[in-house]
């Protein structure tokens, strides 16, 4: 089984560490296509045409390009030491409420090993991560244009099927992705019968909406619970029944050859 999570925008900073180890990552097919993105993250937050900035200068431009805003530049200079700064477990680097849910600090045993087996993290620097990878606090989105690269997504559209395909082979794929990364990865239609797209709609009365806390926060409590039960449905109506017994309420879409959506219905966290 694959599971496919979204970073999260916020991220913790470690303070002692030894730094990033690129060829110690898992997906290490994807060393080289990493090494470029991070050489021009790196080079955006510290250099000009080959030649260093004044520090106003670089973080302007820098600021722009990321997209960041008066209050958020600090991150321009954390890019610049990433090369040097301390890394730390993806599981621990990835916060907000996604992450507060599902708690993957508190999992023990199977459900742990489950977790470095199943989940796949997005990530605008590194393509996709496991949980137990070590890399270090960074900025980057993935919509940014970045000098060297292109737009982030395309980037890594052209790269990460050679892991994810194999990733899955032929257990079920579950994606809790945003839209934005969603557009990383979509899986070849070999794989499509076997894609359970998960959206959460919070339920008022007679209007169903999606709201981002409630979104975030069911998807990391289902993942969590998957991670704990320890099961491994094998088609995505057969995941929808699964989740049924675990008290939740979902409702599938009629299939499709890039999957099969399922709403989950919430009306309170």
């Amino acid at each position: 089984m694959l599971i496919l999570l979204p970073p999260s925008e916020g991220k913790s900073s470690p303070r002692r560490g030894r730094p990033l180890a690129l060829e110690a990552l898992d997906f290490p097919e994807l060393t080289g296509a990493r090494s470029q993105v991070l050489d021009a993250l790196v080079a955006l937050c510290t250099t000009s045409g080959g030649a260093p900035l004044h520090d106003q200068v670089r973080i302007d431009r820098a600021s722009t390009v990321l997209d960041l805003g008066p209050t958020q530049q600090h991150h321009v200079e954390r890019n610049s030491r990433l090369l040097t700064t301390a890394a730390m477990r993806a599981d621990r680097i990835y916060t907000g409420v996604l992450y507060d849910a599902l708690d993957l600090a508190s999992l023990t045993g199977p459900a742990r090993r489950r977790a470095t087996r199943w989940l796949g993290i997005m990530s605008s620097l590194f393509g996709v991560v496991r949980p137990n990878d070590a890399i270090p606090s960074y900025r980057l989105s993935g919509d940014t244009n970045l000098p060297g690269i292109g737009i982030v997504s395309t980037w890594w559209r052209d790269h990460l099927d050679e892991v994810l395909s194999p990733a899955a082979g032929t257990g079920l794929v579950i994606d809790l992705r945003s839209s934005m990364y969603a557009g990383f990865w979509r899986p070849p239609s070999l794989i499509g019968p076997h894609v359970a797209t998960v959206r959460v709609l919070h339920e008022v009365g007679k209007e169903r909406k999606v709201v981002s806390h409630f979104n975030k926060a069911t998807k990391g409590r289902i993942v969590r619970e998957l991670l704990l039960d320890g099961s491994t449905p094998r088609t995505p109506l057969s995941l929808a029944e699964h989740l049924s017994g675990l008290g939740w309420q979902v409702e599938p879409h009629d299939p499709k050859a890039t999957g099969q959506q399922l709403d989950v219905i919430v009306r309170e966290l």
